[in-house]
């Protein structure tokens, strides 16, 4: 019997859901999930490692290589096969704190809740997180 799936806890959805050419017909279109769009979004973006960004979503770090992969690969057959990009559905669970913890606006604060040595489950502190910046 396989293993139920694991949601994914994601912190910020995409402001923009469809890219790539104008000219091109729906059925060459490529759907990224929000679980691979988080990857690449916490790695690439913001810098995590795999471990952070596994932390950050409440998965295995061998489990965020292979969103991270799948993710890859979706996005190289965008850029050169010419094909739309669309970001939707997935397995995951949107984050309650996503204003605060590792959200779009995050700037240089980047996955700092994964660093948080508050056990209690409140808001990170200066006082409680292992590394500054």
């Amino acid at each position: 019997m396989a293993r139920p799936f694991k949601a994914r806890r994601v912190c910020s959805q995409p402001t923009v859901e469809v890219f790539g050419p104008l000219d091109q017909d729906a059925d060459t279109r490529v759907e990224l999930t929000l679980e691979e769009y988080e990857t690449i979004r916490l790695i690439d973006l913001l810098d995590c490692t795999q471990e952070e960004c596994a932390g950050q979503m409440g998965v295995a770090r061998t489990t965020v290589q292979a969103v991270y992969n799948s993710a890859r690969k979706k996005l190289a057959d965008c850029l050169v096969n010419g094909r739309q990009l669309a970001i939707r559905g997935g397995n995951y669970s949107l984050c309650p704190d996503a204003g605060s913890c590792c959200g779009k606006d995050c700037g240089k604060r980047r996955c700092q809740r994964r660093r948080c040595n508050n056990k209690s489950g409140g808001d990170c502190n200066e006082d409680s997180c292992n590394i500054r910046e």
